[in-house]
């Protein structure tokens, strides 16, 4: 079973830029297929971006062109990169993970506020 830690959260004004990162353990990295979710208060949570085992990565519409998702199997990491954030960006963002089973693995999150 993997584990999943965030980090990278914190405030930033509108227009700025946060890079997270989600570090994996317990379980070969490159099993899983990786993404991003977020939750802002009072929303459910929604996709941000997913990362295939495959490399093959989706975006949801509302984050296209501005952020941007990687993974580095080597370091058991996952990386989402924010531009151009928003206050509509605002959430806690959580890291997940897939194994081809279907079941789903969660980290705890990490608040984004994007504020002036």
């Amino acid at each position: 079973q993997v584990q999943l830690v965030e980090s990278g959260g914190g405030l930033v004004q509108p227009g700025g830029s946060l890079r997270l990162s989600c570090t994996a353990s317990g379980s070969p990295f490159i099993l899983y297929d990786v993404g991003w979710y977020r939750q802002a208060p009072g929303k459910q949570r929604e996709l941000v971006a997913d990362v295939a085992r495959t490399g093959y990565t989706i975006y949801a519409d509302s984050v296209k062109g501005r952020f941007t998702a990687s993974r580095d199997n080597n370091k058991d990491t996952l990386y989402l990169q924010m531009n151009s954030l928003k206050p509509e960006d605002t959430a806690v963002y959580y890291c997940n993970a897939r194994n081809i089973a279907g079941n789903d693995f969660w980290g705890q999150g990490t608040q984004v506020t994007v504020s002036s």
